[in-house]
């Protein structure tokens, strides 16, 4: 269909288009100016829509922030399970898959690394603005659990310590090694991550005796 002036119409962009889009500018904008510097007129602005247009999705700028947390780690999360459930039998194989796959999304996701550290420290001090932070790393830690228990069922290993503790060595360990690769690269080369969570799931589980 043509308007009067014989121009296509331009699509109207759906709610979801629109929400995705000023994620995407808000995790750039707090990454490089920081939180509390940052406003959200300078998210809409670099998203290119109004600032009625992110009051219209979120309800304030903590509420774009807590969306941001929840958008990032479940993609995370979904990406380095399906990298694992990807690889064989295996659990050293399975951890070697889920290592690759955190380091190239340390390059696709240089600015979400860069907010993590500022929400961090958040939670670090305890400040009420990183809650959302805490409760989804609390998240992350019993999915990763789960699937290690899992992955060592699959792959007929028993583990030596709790699921939950090799959680958080896994998260430990793909975090920080994901903050060096952004100030030298160099320095861990690809594949690094992968090997050393390999190391890992063999140190810490043994082959089930019949």
């Amino acid at each position: 269909m043509s308007t009067s002036s014989g121009q296509l119409p331009t699509r109207r962009p759906r709610r979801d288009e629109v929400r995705a889009t000023i994620l995407s500018a808000a995790t750039r904008v707090f990454a490089r100016r920081g939180i509390d510097a940052a406003s959200v007129d300078d998210v809409a602005t670099a998203a290119g829509y109004t600032k009625g247009a992110v009051y219209s999705n979120f309800e304030n700028k903590d509420g774009l922030v807590a969306a941001l947390v929840e958008d990032h780690t479940a993609a995370y999360l979904a990406l380095g399970l399906a990298a694992a459930a990807s690889a064989d039998g295996a659990l050293a194989s399975r951890a070697q898959a889920l290592g690759d796959r955190l380091d190239a999304a340390t390059e696709e996701e240089r600015d979400w690394h860069l907010l993590f550290v500022e929400l961090w420290q958040r939670a670090v001090r305890e400040d009420p603005s990183a809650d959302g932070f805490r409760e989804r790393r609390t998240a992350m830690r019993d999915a990763i659990a789960t699937a290690v228990r899992e992955h060592a069922e699959a792959s007929g290993a028993d583990l030596v310590l709790p699921a939950e503790h090799l959680a958080v060595a896994i998260m430990a360990l793909a975090n920080g090694m994901a903050l060096e690769r952004l100030v030298a690269a160099d320095d861990v080369p690809d594949g690094l991550t992968g090997r050393l969570l390999a190391e890992l799931a063999t140190s810490f589980s043994r082959p089930r005796t019949p």
